[in-house]
Protein backbone atom coordinates (compact mmCIF):
# COMPACT_ATOMS: atom_id res chain seq x y z
CA UNK A 1 0.00 0.00 0.00
CA UNK A 2 1.79 3.55 -0.87
CA UNK A 3 1.57 6.34 1.16
CA UNK A 4 -1.06 9.22 0.41
CA UNK A 5 0.91 11.86 -2.36
CA UNK A 6 -0.14 15.54 -2.04
CA UNK A 7 0.44 18.00 -4.22
CA UNK A 8 0.10 22.27 -3.05
CA UNK A 9 0.38 25.89 -4.63
CA UNK A 10 1.50 28.38 -2.01
CA UNK A 11 1.49 31.60 -2.22
CA UNK A 12 3.80 33.51 0.29
CA UNK A 13 3.03 36.68 1.84
CA UNK A 14 5.10 39.09 3.71
CA UNK A 15 9.04 39.91 3.57
CA UNK A 16 9.55 37.29 1.82
CA UNK A 17 12.08 38.33 -1.29
CA UNK A 18 15.02 39.60 -1.19
CA UNK A 19 15.87 37.60 2.05
CA UNK A 20 16.97 34.16 0.18
CA UNK A 21 13.24 32.67 0.78
CA UNK A 22 14.14 30.66 -2.26
CA UNK A 23 17.10 28.98 -1.33
CA UNK A 24 15.57 28.52 1.97
CA UNK A 25 12.55 26.57 0.69
CA UNK A 26 15.47 24.63 -2.08
CA UNK A 27 17.31 23.20 0.59
CA UNK A 28 13.99 22.26 3.34
CA UNK A 29 12.48 20.46 0.22
CA UNK A 30 16.01 18.61 -0.70
CA UNK A 31 15.92 17.69 2.59
CA UNK A 32 12.68 16.60 2.82
CA UNK A 33 12.91 14.73 -0.41
CA UNK A 34 10.13 16.73 -1.76
CA UNK A 35 9.22 17.22 -5.28
CA UNK A 36 8.41 21.00 -6.77
CA UNK A 37 9.27 23.87 -7.48
CA UNK A 38 9.63 27.82 -6.28
CA UNK A 39 9.86 31.34 -7.88
CA UNK A 40 9.19 34.80 -7.14
CA UNK A 41 6.24 36.69 -8.44
CA UNK A 42 5.98 40.28 -9.76
CA UNK A 43 3.93 41.23 -6.99
CA UNK A 44 6.25 40.47 -4.26
CA UNK A 45 4.86 37.13 -2.74
CA UNK A 46 6.90 33.91 -3.08
CA UNK A 47 4.96 31.05 -5.12
CA UNK A 48 5.90 27.40 -4.57
CA UNK A 49 4.49 24.30 -6.23
CA UNK A 50 5.24 20.81 -3.62
CA UNK A 51 4.18 17.53 -3.75
CA UNK A 52 4.73 14.61 -1.63
CA UNK A 53 4.03 12.13 1.21
CA UNK A 54 1.08 13.71 2.96
CA UNK A 55 2.66 13.95 6.32
CA UNK A 56 5.91 15.66 4.80
CA UNK A 57 4.08 18.17 2.57
CA UNK A 58 2.67 18.99 5.70
CA UNK A 59 5.59 19.47 7.61
CA UNK A 60 7.29 21.58 4.91
CA UNK A 61 4.39 23.74 4.97
CA UNK A 62 4.89 24.53 8.41
CA UNK A 63 8.38 25.36 8.38
CA UNK A 64 7.34 27.42 5.16
CA UNK A 65 5.48 30.07 7.78
CA UNK A 66 8.98 30.70 9.43
CA UNK A 67 11.29 30.68 6.29
CA UNK A 68 14.48 31.73 6.42
CA UNK A 69 15.71 34.17 9.50
CA UNK A 70 15.34 37.37 8.10
CA UNK A 71 12.02 36.66 6.34
CA UNK A 72 8.73 37.93 8.17
CA UNK A 73 5.74 35.84 6.64
CA UNK A 74 2.69 37.20 6.68
CA UNK A 75 0.14 34.52 5.35
CA UNK A 76 0.38 31.29 3.34
CA UNK A 77 -2.47 31.09 0.54
CA UNK A 78 -2.44 27.13 0.15
CA UNK A 79 -4.63 24.94 -2.66
CA UNK A 80 -4.29 21.98 -3.89
CA UNK A 81 -3.64 20.41 -7.01
CA UNK A 82 -4.02 18.37 -9.29
CA UNK A 83 -1.15 18.96 -11.75
CA UNK A 84 0.09 15.24 -11.76
CA UNK A 85 3.55 14.55 -10.16
CA UNK A 86 5.85 16.69 -10.75
CA UNK A 87 9.79 15.70 -12.04
CA UNK A 88 12.21 14.86 -9.40
CA UNK A 89 13.94 17.26 -7.55
CA UNK A 90 12.81 20.81 -5.88
CA UNK A 91 14.07 23.31 -8.86
CA UNK A 92 14.22 27.44 -8.73
CA UNK A 93 11.75 28.57 -11.49
CA UNK A 94 12.06 31.99 -13.30
CA UNK A 95 10.04 34.97 -11.91
CA UNK A 96 6.69 35.25 -13.26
Amino acid sequence: MSEERHNFRLRVHGRVQGVGYRDWAIAEATRLALRGWVRNRRDGTVEILVAGPAKIVEEFMGLCTQGPAPAQVEKIDVNRVDDGEPLPGFIRRPTL
